[in-house]
């Protein structure tokens, strides 16, 4: 079966084994897929990642935060979907939770948080909400 949008597929496996209280879980991987964990990795919302290639197809083991027995993202979303695509100018880049949480963008400079995207100056296309 092919997957249309892997990146909600990876947000979904993070999302379901922090409420299942996991240590770990494991996405396919892809340059995408590790530059958005590498956001993920910088603002705090997980301990990090790391590539698995014991099987046939390589793996991302993304290891899940937790901040006194709660996860460490209380939500995750996709904004831009494969049916609509969510674009954005670094001036007009939503800010999450008054600035509580983050906004991951796919920029020419490649993926970056909101606040790294208007340091730089360039807007884009607006992947994912945290918090």
């Amino acid at each position: 079966m092919a997957l249309t949008d892997p990146l909600g597929d990876m947000l979904t496996r993070i999302r379901n084994g922090q409420r299942a209280k996991k240590d770990s879980v494991l996405s396919p991987a892809s340059k995408l897929r590790a530059n958005v964990l590498e956001v993920l990795q910088r603002e705090g919302y997980i301990r990090g990642f790391s590539e698995d290639a014991t099987g046939a197809h390589p793996q991302l083991r993304i290891e899940l935060k937790y901040f006194e027995g709660e996860p460490a993202i209380k939500h995750v979303a996709r904004v831009s979907k494969p049916g609509r695509r969510v674009y954005s100018g670094s001036k007009e880049l939503p800010v999450i939770r008054n600035g509580l949480g983050i906004t991951i963008v796919s920029t020419p400079k490649g993926v970056l948080s909101d606040a790294e995207a208007r340091a730089a100056n360039v807007g884009g296309e607006v992947l994912a909400e945290v918090f």
